[in-house]
């Protein structure tokens, strides 16, 4: 079941078009019941489906310099919440936060927007639902573009050397049962806030705004936090299957938690892959820093590929 509001309505200030959104493109939110979540996702324009997936510490806001341009361009794009983040639902315990039970919600929204496939790009841990999606279901993924999110097989080689694991010292951090959350919560969310002190130009204080307003909401933080718990507890169940889809990587160079070295995958993981395209003033947060260039790579990229499972239809409500 899918429910809209009417364009450009949000229960948030996300119609603001001075933080960052275009209003005259439509702008339109909704929610999709997928299985045991209820996902809030945004969505704008007509044509090929564009679904966009966002990472860790953010929510489909994330978006916000990419979602305009797509839709200009002809794309229908659809940037929904995470389970459990923001106004997502999501269910209790950190076994419900793999990788692969967040990849069948987005398999399950794609469906129910009345397509049978989409072009998939995602950003940090949405990256990592991007890569699981399209190797357990190839048959919904087009084209595939990865931002700053390591190949499984490659995060976890990483993970073998000293200098990625205290880049990664936050993924060990956050296994204790409740205390990230507590001081998640310190100071006006400022641990949360610090995960994104590399952007340049700098988030804005309206931009932040909206983050803790995300974050705030019930059970989010846990859950977010919960998705590195899986990932710990669990990640060594995925099964690792070749990426059949076309695919970019996207790479900002100064990012502070993924070394430049996870950016390639193994060819025989991706033997589709058309390149890695590394820009290197951007941090982790490359779709913010480098937005105009990221937007001219996603566009070129997957308008090479669009038009063929656009799928739209009513849905009944």
């Amino acid at each position: 079941m899918t429910t809209s509001t009417t364009p450009d309505t949000f229960t948030s200030p996300a119609s603001d078009a001075g933080i960052g959104l275009d209003v005259g493109i439509g702008l339109r939110e909704a929610y999709a019941e997928v299985g045991d979540v209820e996902l809030h996702y945004v969505e704008a324009g007509d044509g090929p489906l564009v679904v966009l997936l966002h990472g860790f510490p953010e929510f489909w806001y994330g978006w916000r310099q990419q979602i305009a341009p797509l839709v200009k361009a002809g794309f229908r794009v659809v940037a929904p919440d995470l389970r459990g983040y923001n106004l997502s639902s999501g269910p209790d315990g950190f076994a419900s936060y793999t990788a692969d039970k967040v990849a069948g919600d987005i398999r399950g929204l794609i469906r129910e927007l009345g397509a049978e496939s989409a072009m998939v790009v995602g950003h940090d841990w949405g990256g990592s639902v991007a890569w699981t999606l399209a190797m357990n279901h190839p048959e919904v993924v087009d084209r595939l573009v990865i931002l700053n999110a390591a190949h499984p097989r490659k995060l976890n080689e990483g993970l073998h050397s000293p200098r990625q694991l205290l880049r990664s010292w936050y993924f060990f951090y956050f296994q204790f049962p409740g205390l990230p959350e507590r001081r998640a919560r310190r100071r006006h969310w400022r641990f949360f806030k610090r995960f994104l002190r590399d952007a340049r130009p700098p988030y804005t204080a309206e931009e932040l705004d909206r983050y803790v307003e995300a974050w705030s909401q019930p059970g989010a933080a846990t859950a977010m936090i919960d998705y590195y718990r899986a990932a710990v507890r669990l990640g060594s169940k995925q099964e690792l299957r070749p990426v059949a889809a076309p695919t970019l990587v996207i790479w900002g160079q100064g990012d502070r938690y993924l070394g430049p070295k996870l950016a390639e995958p193994h060819y025989e993981d991706v033997p589709n892959l058309d390149r890695v395209e590394r820009l290197p003033d951007a941090s982790h947060w490359v779709h913010h820093d480098e937005a105009e260039r990221v937007n001219e790579l996603l566009v070129d990229f997957l308008a090479s590929g669009g038009g063929s499972h656009d799928g739209r239809h009513d849905v009944a409500a």
